[in-house]
């Protein structure tokens, strides 16, 4: 079971922005910590990343499986 959470560190201490339910009371948990700027710059790249290698498909575009695995067998 996992859970992403966001916190702020106040005096050493992690304090959540959301509580957390029952059902995680009394467990031990193994914490990775990040600042949130990371991941804003890990999701621009990707976005980066989608806008410069996608293009657009013609409305009546249809893979064939087939004739893909046609070629595969030829090579």
């Amino acid at each position: 079971m996992y859970k992403i959470l966001q916190a702020t560190c106040n005096n050493g201490n992690l304090v959540f922005d959301e509580k957390l339910s029952n059902e995680w009371e009394g467990k031990s948990f193994q914490v990775i910590v990040f600042e949130t700027d990371e991941i804003e710059v890990n999701k621009k790249r990707f976005f980066d990343f989608v806008d410069r290698y996608s293009f657009t498909l013609p409305d009546d575009y249809q893979f064939n499986r087939e004739e893909r695995s046609q070629l595969a067998q030829q090579e």
